[in-house]
Protein backbone atom coordinates (compact mmCIF):
# COMPACT_ATOMS: atom_id res chain seq x y z
CA UNK A 1 0.00 0.00 0.00
CA UNK A 2 1.43 3.33 -1.00
CA UNK A 3 0.33 5.84 1.61
CA UNK A 4 3.09 8.45 1.73
CA UNK A 5 3.84 10.40 4.88
CA UNK A 6 1.47 13.37 5.20
CA UNK A 7 -1.28 11.89 3.05
CA UNK A 8 -4.74 13.01 4.19
CA UNK A 9 -7.49 10.40 4.39
CA UNK A 10 -11.02 11.78 4.12
CA UNK A 11 -13.99 9.65 5.17
CA UNK A 12 -17.28 11.01 3.92
CA UNK A 13 -20.84 9.77 4.12
CA UNK A 14 -24.18 11.52 3.91
CA UNK A 15 -23.87 13.03 7.39
CA UNK A 16 -20.29 12.66 8.62
CA UNK A 17 -16.84 13.88 7.64
CA UNK A 18 -13.72 12.47 9.29
CA UNK A 19 -10.09 13.28 8.54
CA UNK A 20 -6.84 11.46 9.25
CA UNK A 21 -3.24 12.18 8.33
CA UNK A 22 -0.54 9.56 7.86
CA UNK A 23 2.07 10.44 10.49
CA UNK A 24 4.00 7.27 9.63
CA UNK A 25 5.64 6.24 6.40
CA UNK A 26 4.55 4.21 3.38
CA UNK A 27 5.63 0.89 4.86
CA UNK A 28 4.12 1.52 8.29
CA UNK A 29 1.28 4.04 8.13
CA UNK A 30 0.20 5.65 11.39
CA UNK A 31 -3.11 7.44 11.00
CA UNK A 32 -3.69 10.39 13.30
CA UNK A 33 -7.16 11.89 13.58
CA UNK A 34 -7.41 15.50 12.40
CA UNK A 35 -10.24 17.79 13.48
CA UNK A 36 -12.75 18.03 10.65
CA UNK A 37 -14.25 21.44 9.94
CA UNK A 38 -17.88 22.25 10.54
CA UNK A 39 -19.46 22.10 7.10
CA UNK A 40 -22.23 24.34 5.82
CA UNK A 41 -24.24 22.15 3.51
CA UNK A 42 -27.13 24.61 3.22
CA UNK A 43 -25.55 26.33 0.23
CA UNK A 44 -25.16 23.02 -1.60
CA UNK A 45 -28.57 21.97 -2.79
CA UNK A 46 -26.75 20.03 -5.55
CA UNK A 47 -28.21 21.65 -8.61
CA UNK A 48 -30.62 19.46 -10.45
CA UNK A 49 -31.71 17.57 -7.35
CA UNK A 50 -35.23 18.50 -6.40
CA UNK A 51 -37.40 16.65 -3.97
CA UNK A 52 -40.77 15.67 -5.37
CA UNK A 53 -42.56 12.41 -6.08
CA UNK A 54 -40.55 10.24 -8.43
CA UNK A 55 -37.29 12.06 -7.68
CA UNK A 56 -34.79 12.19 -4.79
CA UNK A 57 -36.10 12.18 -1.25
CA UNK A 58 -35.27 15.11 1.01
CA UNK A 59 -32.74 12.98 2.88
CA UNK A 60 -30.87 12.13 -0.33
CA UNK A 61 -30.68 15.80 -1.30
CA UNK A 62 -29.28 16.58 2.18
CA UNK A 63 -26.73 13.76 1.92
CA UNK A 64 -25.59 14.96 -1.51
CA UNK A 65 -25.31 18.52 -0.18
CA UNK A 66 -23.16 17.27 2.71
CA UNK A 67 -20.86 15.42 0.28
CA UNK A 68 -20.58 18.55 -1.88
CA UNK A 69 -19.72 20.69 1.16
CA UNK A 70 -17.02 18.20 2.23
CA UNK A 71 -15.45 18.27 -1.23
CA UNK A 72 -15.62 22.06 -1.34
CA UNK A 73 -13.53 22.11 1.85
CA UNK A 74 -11.10 19.53 0.44
CA UNK A 75 -10.80 21.57 -2.77
CA UNK A 76 -9.94 24.67 -0.74
CA UNK A 77 -7.25 22.77 1.17
CA UNK A 78 -5.69 21.38 -2.02
CA UNK A 79 -5.78 24.77 -3.74
CA UNK A 80 -4.29 26.36 -0.60
CA UNK A 81 -1.43 23.81 -0.71
CA UNK A 82 -2.43 22.37 2.67
CA UNK A 83 -3.17 18.93 1.18
CA UNK A 84 -0.78 17.44 -1.37
CA UNK A 85 -1.97 13.83 -1.39
CA UNK A 86 -5.47 12.66 -0.63
CA UNK A 87 -7.31 9.38 -0.13
CA UNK A 88 -11.11 9.55 -0.26
CA UNK A 89 -13.22 6.82 1.32
CA UNK A 90 -16.99 6.93 1.00
CA UNK A 91 -19.91 4.58 0.33
CA UNK A 92 -20.19 3.94 -3.42
CA UNK A 93 -23.13 6.27 -4.06
CA UNK A 94 -21.58 9.09 -2.01
CA UNK A 95 -18.25 8.56 -3.77
CA UNK A 96 -20.01 9.10 -7.10
CA UNK A 97 -21.43 12.38 -5.81
CA UNK A 98 -18.05 13.41 -4.39
CA UNK A 99 -16.36 12.91 -7.77
CA UNK A 100 -18.78 15.35 -9.41
CA UNK A 101 -17.39 18.15 -7.24
CA UNK A 102 -13.62 17.62 -7.42
CA UNK A 103 -11.60 20.58 -8.65
CA UNK A 104 -9.02 19.59 -11.29
CA UNK A 105 -6.22 20.08 -8.75
CA UNK A 106 -8.05 17.87 -6.25
CA UNK A 107 -8.40 15.16 -8.91
CA UNK A 108 -4.61 15.23 -9.25
CA UNK A 109 -4.11 15.10 -5.46
CA UNK A 110 -6.30 12.00 -5.06
CA UNK A 111 -4.01 8.98 -4.97
CA UNK A 112 -6.73 6.46 -4.04
CA UNK A 113 -10.47 6.19 -3.67
CA UNK A 114 -12.31 3.46 -1.83
CA UNK A 115 -16.05 2.84 -2.13
CA UNK A 116 -16.71 1.70 1.42
CA UNK A 117 -18.36 3.09 4.56
CA UNK A 118 -15.67 3.35 7.25
CA UNK A 119 -17.08 6.28 9.26
CA UNK A 120 -16.48 5.70 12.95
CA UNK A 121 -13.94 2.92 12.40
CA UNK A 122 -10.57 2.90 14.14
CA UNK A 123 -7.37 3.76 12.26
CA UNK A 124 -6.33 0.09 12.14
CA UNK A 125 -9.56 -0.85 10.34
CA UNK A 126 -9.03 1.96 7.82
CA UNK A 127 -5.47 0.82 7.11
CA UNK A 128 -6.65 -2.80 6.77
CA UNK A 129 -9.36 -1.77 4.27
CA UNK A 130 -6.82 0.22 2.23
CA UNK A 131 -4.44 -2.76 2.19
CA UNK A 132 -7.27 -5.11 1.22
CA UNK A 133 -8.20 -2.95 -1.77
CA UNK A 134 -4.69 -2.13 -2.91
Amino acid sequence: MLLPHGTVIALIDGKNFELYRNAGNEAEPDLTAVAAPKLDSHNHSTAGHHSHPGNHANSQVAEDAHAAAAVEWLNSQVLGHKIERLVVIAPARTLGEVRRHYHKMTERAVIKELGKDLIGKKADAIIAALREHN
